[in-house]
């Protein structure tokens, strides 16, 4: 009993991190334009959030081994707090991406923290229910984030307020729990340019992953806005690509178990690039095939970033895969920095299509590298098992833990 109300609080605090942070994107969007902002400037927030991001999974291990699990996620959250409530105080773009660094911080930071946690009290009779809860709970709650664009205001006190709120509660439930604080885990080591040596093609996988959903995620909002929706639409617009992609990893993990892995890759990327061109040349009015295509976008490109840590664990030890792990996480954090500020200068210059033309790009590149890796490498007998891998910190190999098959 005691050890499921440790994981309720740490679900708990997940879930109210998750809306706080979740929403804070696109209501920073939404926010800028109502402030004049130029669309570069708005994808510069984007790239400010995962530069922070980035800080945050290096240094939380550390942090957690000077001072503890408790104390690390309360400093985290506040950082996260203080980027939010501050907005409304400080209207100017530079300043912003100042306090989305916190916030980026805060995230990573928080995760790292909770991620430990967990390893720390999950066993193998466990394991498999934690995590498919853990794997929920972060879904649900991060598409319900994009839903509550709707009801806030931009530029609102109010609003950042609330989502402040929303992230110093989620100190509640872990730093009010009774139980004892588990052992500091090691930093894992990063080595991407080993990681790229190992699995060339896992490595480009989750950069073009990093690519595509840091884009959409940070700069979908002011493709919705270009093309006409409203403030709600845009939260459904967003929430149904995370659908789509939650919908997408069950069969997506079958077959990229029972068949050649690379090929399931170039065939989600080629499916990708049809459903980024079908939105790059959507008509503004045709709102049911807007969201028809963004489920098929999501369903096809998030589970890019799974697919391709699980092909490029095929190639690790089980003594590696840790580190393999952590060192992937890092080249998704490359390519999320950069792609939110590429894709919103590219709006800017071309219109609102341009950003799905610029994640078509991203995995066009992804299909022609598959296909040369295909003819310069035999297929991987030897598999592990497939597993939906949040995009969360460099911990989260240790708390997945990929068994040898």
């Amino acid at each position: 009993m005691r050890l499921l109300i440790s994981f309720a609080a740490l679900f708990g605090s997940i879930t109210l991190l998750q809306l706080s942070s979740g929403a804070i994107g696109p209501l920073d969007v939404l926010s800028g334009v109502q402030e004049g902002f130029s669309n570069a400037q708005i994808g510069l927030l984007g790239s400010a959030h995962f530069t922070g991001f980035f800080i945050g999974c290096w240094w939380a291990p550390r942090l957690m081994g000077t001072i503890g699990h408790s104390r690390a996620f309360a400093a985290f959250a506040a950082a996260g707090a203080i980027g939010a409530i501050a907005h409304p105080m400080l209207v100017e773009p530079t300043l912003w991406a100042g306090l989305r660094i916190m916030t980026g911080l805060s995230v990573a930071g928080c995760y790292t923290v909770i991620e430990a946690w967990m390893q720390a009290k999950l066993t193998n009779s466990n394991r498999g229910r934690v995590m498919a809860s853990y794997r929920t709970v972060d879904i649900v709650a991060s598409s319900l984030a994009q839903l509550m664009i709707g009801a806030l205001t931009p530029a609102s006190y109010i609003s950042y307020n609330l989502l402040a709120i929303l992230c110093c509660a989620a100190l509640l439930p872990l730093t009010l729990t009774r139980l004892k604080q588990p052992d500091t885990p090691s930093a894992p080591r990063l080595r991407p340019i080993k990681t790229a040596l190992t699995s060339p093609l896992g490595a480009a996988g989750v950069i073009v992953a990093g690519v595509s959903s840091a884009a959409f995620r940070m700069v979908g909002p002011i493709y919705g806005g270009d093309i006409g929706l409203t403030a709600q639409q845009i939260g459904y617009f967003l929430a149904t690509v995370l659908v789509g992609g939650a919908i997408a990893q069950f069969p997506v993990g079958y077959l990229a178990d029972k068949f050649d892995r690379r090929k399931v890759l170039i065939g989600l990327s080629a499916l990708g690039i049809v459903a980024s061109f079908g939105l790059a040349s959507l008509e503004p009015s045709a709102l049911v095939q807007l969201f028809g295509l963004a489920l098929i976008f999501g369903a096809m490109t998030y589970p890019v970033f799974s697919v391709s840590t699980a092909h490029a664990n095929d190639f690790a030890t089980p003594q590696g895969m840790v580190e393999l792990n952590a060192s992937l996480m890092f080249l998704y954090g490359i390519g999320a920095i950069f792609s939110p500020l590429v894709s919103s200068l590219l709006i800017e210059l071309y219109g609102p299509p341009a950003l799905f033309i610029f994640i078509a790009v991203a995995h066009i590149f992804l299909v022609g590298f598959g296909l040369y890796r295909m003819l310069v490498r035999e297929p991987q007998l030897r598999k592990t098992k497939y597993e939906y891998t949040p995009r969360t910190s460099f911990t989260i190999g240790k708390l997945i833990r990929r068994g040898k098959r």
